[in-house]
């Protein structure tokens, strides 16, 4: 395969997606191709995650996330109306597990409100009329505006869409290196690109390097898990979370009801040893495990934030047992014979600035008159992934202007 592009995106999951979409709706009469190494689209994290979207109240008013996770969540919600796909408009609690939560409770609330989200502050009482298995000291923030979807359907969709704006789809095409100041090489030949966007996720930071950025970070896969369990659908209203503790990057064990009602525990978070570690030994990579393990281990000896405790918080669980004792801080009537089963591991891309040795919290995007970079869209990418790919486009706009 010899062709030539305009704008060559690498990576076909959901930013990658919209990503291309934004840009044909910017850039009509030009070409554009996404390269995705998997036969299928949403292979890794587009299809892998929670399937909630979130409203948007969890992110420092100044962040990429906070601008982009309200409006993403009501575009998305849309979206799925539009096209008919399935989409659980449930609800989500955020409760308290005792009064000293209660402080970070009402910061959140206020945050969320300052971010324009749709909240309400309810009692004890008032929670459990939403959800009356939901267990709260004295107050709990609800959010009608978060909702279930399936993210594989979504992400097919988008793909759908793509192919019908004339975006043209390399799907089993694995992007390989650079070459020049334009080629880049693939397992299906090479394509002659006039604009390179990065959304590879778990290798978009070996990609950047390609191209002379991310100097400054690397991915540190995280696994996480979700325990499902054998309640009828319906037997949960809606999401109950716990108060995130904001030293984490993480919101804690929840409860979550699923597209079609189920209920489902979790996630965990346990690091990764390489970036593809779904089971055994799939996607095994001697030079990753070399990496991604020594910088864990550099992290667990000494790091900017307490990566020893949340590690081992994280790998405690593991234990189906210790995640039902958990959600049944946050739900009554758990009952740990009814969930037994563990859904399919999703990798967490998350990025690491070896500057300060940090988690980055925000979007992180390098970029120039040639290539752009998404270094890190975690959650909540997925929901945002309409109005982000826009901005993500604008920016492009302005550097091929430059």
């Amino acid at each position: 395969m010899n062709k030539s592009t305009d704008f060559l995106i690498i990576g076909g999951g959901i930013i990658g997606l919209a990503v291309a979409r934004s840009l044909r709706a910017a850039h009509a009469d030009a070409s554009i191709t996404i390269l995705e190494k998997e036969p299928v689209w949403g292979a890794h994290a587009s299809g892998r995650n929670s399937g909630v979207l979130h409203a948007g109240f969890y992110y420092a008013s100044d962040s990429l996330k906070a601008k982009f996770a309200r409006v993403g969540c009501r575009r998305m919600t849309e979206f799925c109306d539009e096209h008919g796909l399935k989409i659980n408009k449930c609800g989500k609690l955020v409760v308290t597990q005792s009064e000293k939560e209660i402080p970070e409770l009402e910061r959140l609330y206020r945050l969320g409100l300052t971010n324009g989200v749709e909240l309400s502050l309810v009692s004890d009482d008032e929670a459990r009329k939403i959800e009356p298995r939901a267990r709260t000291v004295e107050k709990a923030i609800f959010s009608p505006t978060t909702s279930s979807v399936d993210p594989g359907e979504v992400t097919n969709a988008f793909a759908k869409q793509a192919s019908n704006e004339n975006i043209c789809l390399l799907p089993a095409t694995r992007y390989l290196r650079r070459r020049g100041q334009t080629t880049v090489v693939t397992t299906e030949g090479d394509i002659e690109a006039g604009y390179i966007i990065n959304a590879a996720g778990l290798h978009a930071d070996s990609i950047a390097r390609d191209y002379g950025f991310g100097e400054h970070y690397q991915i540190l896969p995280f696994r996480g898990l979700y325990l499902y369990g054998d309640e009828p659908p319906g037997s949960l209203r809606v999401h109950v979370y716990p108060v995130p503790d904001p030293k984490y990057p993480f919101l804690g064990v929840h409860v979550t009801v699923t597209v079609d009602g189920h209920i489902k525990l979790g996630p965990n978070a346990a690091p990764a040893l390489w970036r593809e570690q779904y089971g055994g030994g799939d996607g095994f990579n001697a030079s990753e495990l070399f990496d991604v393990a020594g910088r864990s281990l550099k992290l667990f000896a000494k790091s900017n934030f307490d990566f020893r405790k949340l590690a081992l918080t994280e790998l405690k669980k593991t234990s189906g047992p210790y995640m039902v004792e958990l959600a049944s801080q946050l739900v009554s009537g758990i009952d740990p014979h009814l969930y037994r089963r563990w859904g399919r591991v999703g990798i967490r891309a998350q990025l690491i600035d070896s500057r300060t040795e940090k988690l980055a919290t925000d979007y992180v995007l390098e970029g120039d008159d040639r290539s752009f970079h998404i270094l890190n869209a975690v959650s909540p990418g997925f929901t945002s992934a309409l109005s982000f790919s826009e901005y993500v486009a604008e920016k492009i706009g302005a550097l091929l202007t430059q």
